[in-house]
């Protein structure tokens, strides 16, 4: 996609994004209220068209008919939608759509209104209290004549529209560590109030990220500074109902002066190594990610690792090779990709060589293969795994090689009480033997079929290979009746050189059966694998189908997104990214393998879903190979349902307790996914991360209130 074609999405986005806010922020859902309302200023009885209005109890005047009329000078910001209001040494600020209000009395003062400005036939209307907040008026109401009655001059201070404070925060108070965020009700809560949230906003946009929840409403949360909001800011705390409708609400300024700090934790300066360190970080804000930096100050040789989570640990094994004096420190990445680096530890390291076979334990008894390997922390330029009859002293070597694994399937000839050591060479050519390994082996003729898993559907050409522990001169494959046992052979024979077949199933193959591998041992004895049962389908395959095409994901993606956003809580950002990544941008989503019915699941979640399930393709193991086996996945009316199942899934689930406690933020969200296992791969919150940087997704999470 070009940039001008990129641009001009967005803006669409942006645009479909501010919709959605407008939706979200509560508006009352009762109609204006019937009869012509008065205004008298100063005595004078005003006509204006439109009049005030009620809305919900609530009256409302046009701003700028009235602030003129009080002398004051009224300035419309169409670029981002502000009106200024002026009057002497007294002034205020107010959005279109937003709660959040702005008064300069000598000291600039904020406030959250119970209805936000907003514009009704080209005017723009506002309740009445901001009038008497901003512009020092007395107002009152005549119910009989309905009247609204302003007197100018009148020196009103500026009220709170909720009786809710922020008591752990002074207006003005600075900002520079983790900093507690508590509320306090001194009457009630409001009724159906389900959810506190706290807002950090930016004073020139009136648009702030969400940085503390919870449904404790007077409970104590904890807020973690960024080193990207430093300055002047507005703190909020919102109240909301169960469906993120706005109630009441308060705002103080806040001062951000915030110095990133990072330490280094398992280690400590002048700490003599002589075996594994457990590393973390501790980081006074969230970060990306971190790397930890090793230096062999003595040899000049620097190990950086890969991005690791900033709350995770980083186990490091110094190898004999890494004698000497090291140093240790670790590396921060905020969310713009700035560095901030630790203080670096000096250590020692003296680490004595260590050397263990891996793969068996002792007393395990060996009936089918066992992958041997080496643990050892230091180089070598030979491998040995060797066989040791514990009675005779007699030793084997089973393989011998530079450095790796074996993969060892005991024949009869070894089959006993056996030990196992690995003996290597290092670079200095210098043999050492590991300490040896007590097993018990069976050594049953056994016969293996490896390209084949159970209950696999065969769509084509399938390979057939098996491994066996005693040699065969023979190998023949079976395809047999389940009902009636009979057996014919598919595949097979007797050149040594041959160890893998293929075979092409036939239309009148179509349905179930078993395979079965057999060999014939040279003593003409044979040896027969597991029957795996099968199904055999030769008709058309249908593969995964797009939801939608990969420009139009997007703008579909966020409109679901922003409306969970607003019910739950979780990161529109974070929605959207695990979207792109998990279908390919919409490209990939399960249809039936058989049908072609779409399931419209966007998140490939397993079982039954409202529109049934769709059959479709999942990954299974046997005999160490992975195969691919049919399963049901959950299938809907639409992908807005699948998206809501998505969440219902993380909003429910034990195991994702801690990515709730964090799931308004998009970073911490994206490595809570991780932590509860979500996901296996280890990079998946930095792949989340990197779509969002990269489509700017982050501005999706920055609300008005």
């Amino acid at each position: 996609m070009n940039k001008k074609m990129q641009a001009a999405r967005w803006r669409k986005i942006t645009a479909l994004f501010v919709a959605t806010a407008v939706l979200s922020i509560g508006l009352p859902s009762a109609g204006l209220a019937a009869g012509e309302i008065k205004l008298k200023i100063d005595g004078q009885n005003v006509t204006t068209s439109p009049s005030p209005l009620l809305l919900n109890d609530r009256t409302l005047v046009p701003v700028r008919l009235v602030s003129e009329k009080l002398g004051a000078e009224v300035v419309w910001n169409e670029q981002d939608r502000t009106v200024s209001i002026k009057k002497g040494n007294e002034a205020m600020l107010l959005r279109i759509d937003n709660r959040l209000v702005e008064y300069k009395r000598g000291e600039t003062l904020y406030n959250i209104c119970d209805v936000q400005p907003q514009i009704i036939d080209g005017r723009t209307f506002v309740p009445l209290r901001l009038v008497s907040n901003g512009l020092g008026a007395d107002i009152q109401w005549d119910g009989v004549s309905r009247t609204v009655v302003i007197k100018s001059g009148a020196a009103t201070a500026i009220t709170p529209f909720y009786d809710m404070t922020i008591a752990s925060i002074k207006p003005g108070q600075t900002i520079n560590n983790t900093t507690a965020l508590q509320s306090s009700f001194p009457g009630v809560p409001p009724a159906n109030a389900a959810e506190i949230r706290y807002h950090l906003m930016d004073p020139q946009t009136g648009r702030g990220v969400v940085i503390a929840r919870g449904t404790d409403l007077t409970g104590r949360y904890y807020w973690l500074p960024e080193p990207q909001e430093q300055g002047t800011r507005v703190l909020a705390a919102g109240v909301y109902d169960k469906d993120g409708h706005f109630l009441a609400g308060q705002a103080v300024p806040v001062q951000v002066s915030f110095t990133p700090q990072i330490s280094l934790t398992g280690v400590s300066n002048g700490q003599l190594v002589t075996d594994s360190l457990a590393l973390g970080a501790s980081v006074n804000f969230s970060a990306l990610y971190v790397k930890y930096e090793i230096i062999n100050q003595d040899k000049g040789k620097t190990f950086v690792t890969a991005e690791m989570d900033p709350q995770g640990q980083y186990t490091w094994i110094p190898e004999v090779a890494d004698f000497g004096n090291t140093t240790i420190r670790v590396i921060a990445y905020d969310r713009l990709g700035q560095a901030f680096t630790s203080q670096a530890l000096g250590v020692k390291v003296d680490v004595v060589r260590k050397l263990e076979l891996r793969g068996v334990t002792a007393s395990s008894k060996v009936i089918k293969p066992v992958t041997l390997w080496t643990s050892r922390n230091f180089e070598v330029s030979q491998t040995e795994y060797i066989l040791r009859d514990p009675l005779t002293g007699k030793e084997e070597v089973l393989a011998s090689f530079g450095y790796g694994n074996y993969s060892w399937f005991p024949g009869p000839e070894q089959a006993g009480t056996k030990e196992l050591a690995v003996r290597i060479k290092d670079t200095a050519n210098k043999t050492s033997t590991s300490s040896f390994v007590t097993v018990q082996v069976t050594g049953s003729p056994l016969l293996l079929l490896e390209t084949i898993g159970p209950n696999q559907v065969l769509t084509g050409p399938v390979q057939l290979k098996s491994t066996a522990n005693v040699s065969l001169k023979k190998m023949d494959y079976f395809l047999i009746n389940t009902k009636t046992g009979a057996r014919r052979v598919i595949a097979g024979g007797s050149d040594p050189t041959v160890v893998e077949y293929t075979w092409t199933p036939q239309a009148t193959d179509s349905g179930n059966w078993n395979i079965q591998a057999e060999g014939t041992l040279l003593t003409g004895e044979k040896v027969q694998s597991e029957a795996i049962p099968i199904q055999i389908y030769l008709g058309k395959v249908y593969g995964p189908v797009p939801i939608a095409d990969k420009d139009a994901f997007l703008e579909l993606a966020t409109g679901m997104a922003l409306k969970s956003y607003q019910t739950t809580g979780m990161s529109a950002a974070l929605q959207i990214a695990q979207a792109i990544l998990e279908t390919g941008w919409g490209q990939s989503t399960p249809a039936d393998k058989y049908t072609g019915l779409k399931s419209n699941n966007l998140f490939g979640i397993k079982g039954v879903g409202p529109a049934g399930s769709v059959i479709s393709n999942t990954w299974e193991e046997y005999n160490g190979n992975s195969f691919r086996v049919d399963a049901k996945f959950r299938a809907y009316r639409n992908p807005a349902d699948s998206w809501a199942d998505h969440k219902l899934f993380l909003l429910s689930g034990a195991r994702y307790a801690t990515f709730r406690a964090v799931m308004y933020d998009s970073l911490e969200g994206a490595w809570a996914l991780k932590r509860a296992g979500y996901a296996t791969d280890s990079k998946y919150p930095l792949k989340l991360m990197d779509i969002i940087k990269q489509y700017n997704l982050q501005t999706l999470d920055e609300v008005t209130m």
